[in-house]
């Protein structure tokens, strides 16, 4: 697929250069077209850079790598004319740092960016997944042992099928891939990430995730 990872901070590195990998055509967006953390990407994996409408233009899918607090700014830029019709994967979370480590989480209104995104976007085809966990887990869960889970949330079943495929592509197994239902679930996935945070403090490390046992 042609998919355009909005983002050049590291989530957006490492899902854009497993995605090219995997033999997927990728163009990086950011603010600006001659952003340096996009260009040297694009440089040493043989992908495309450009600007946030550069890249979700030219694309079939498009993911949200981009801070949740910025999601909606981000998205703006990239033109709702460019995201009509696609799925759009967001592995976002409203994490807001303006008071040290560990950050405040979440929206003012309760909801989740997914659904902001939803809104603001109602053509694009929202499917939440991959925030709960960090960005190596994301590409390789066989960095953690055992059995352990990557949610989806999203209206649309179609789309959600489309992600699903994908993540199988990263490594992640069909019983490990739990479908929470409406857009709305993804309070849930975006509300794990203080306990996400603390965990990783404790454990000084980003090699856990959440499983589900039991059901």
């Amino acid at each position: 697929m042609k998919i355009a990872v909005l983002g050049t901070g590291e989530v957006g590195r490492r899902l854009a250069t497993k995605l090219v990998s995997l033999g997927h055509e990728v163009a990086m967006g950011s603010r600006t077209a001659d952003n340096a953390d996009a260009a040297k990407w694009a440089e040493e994996h043989g992908g495309a850079h450009g600007t946030f409408a550069d890249a979700a233009g030219s694309a079939e899918l498009v993911v949200n790598a981009t801070g949740g607090l910025v999601s909606l700014a981000v998205l703006e830029a990239a033109g709702a004319a460019n995201l009509r019709g696609k799925v759009l994967i967001d592995v976002s979370n409203a994490l807001d740092f303006s008071e040290g480590f560990p950050p405040k989480v979440g929206l003012p209104d309760g909801r989740s960016v997914a659904e902001h995104l939803q809104s603001a976007f109602p053509e694009a085809r929202v499917v939440k997944t991959l925030n709960t966990m960090t960005n190596t887990v994301m590409v390789e869960p066989g960095r953690v042992p055992g059995h352990h889970n990557v949610f989806l949330s999203g209206d649309d079943a179609d789309a959600k099928a489309v992600v699903a495929e994908l993540l199988a592509s990263f490594g992640w197994a069909s019983d490990r891939i739990v479908d929470l239902g409406d857009l709305s679930s993804a309070r849930a996935t975006e509300q794990l990430l203080p306990l996400w945070l603390r965990l990783y403090g404790l454990l000084g490390t980003g090699d856990f995730n959440f499983g589900v046992a039991g059901g």
